[in-house]
């Protein structure tokens, strides 16, 4: 009988394995608990931390090229009204002037309202 063992939440290593209480990847070393893992994983942080909700406000940190055109989104561009999803680009928004896209939550800062 194989258990299967979750990905590393650091590196997404498939090759961890358990140490007692701990689940440890032997690629990156990160060693983490499998209920803390559970309970972590749906919070999404800007760029210094803050925990993001669907309905925030939040700013561009850094210019952002637009994949496929040759305009970008200015660092300081407002973003109202964000919505959180699974995946590589955590945050889909309407951004002005470019219209629907999706972000990724470490090039973005909330604005505290």
């Amino acid at each position: 009988m194989i258990d299967t063992l979750p990905p590393c939440p650091e590196c997404a290593s498939v090759f961890t394995y358990e140490v007692d209480a701990l689940l440890t990847c032997p690629e990156c070393g990160h060693e983490w608990s499998p209920e803390a893992q559970t309970e972590t994983s749906t919070e999404v942080r800007d760029s210094v931390g803050n925990v993001l909700a669907d309905g925030d406000t939040v700013t561009v940190i850094k210019d952002l090229k637009v994949k496929g055109s040759s305009s970008v989104v200015k660092v300081g561009t407002k973003v109202r009204g964000i919505r959180l999803v699974a995946g590589d680009h955590d945050i889909d928004c309407k951004i002005p002037k470019f219209g629907q896209m999706s972000l990724k939550s470490q090039f973005v800062k909330k604005v505290s309202e």
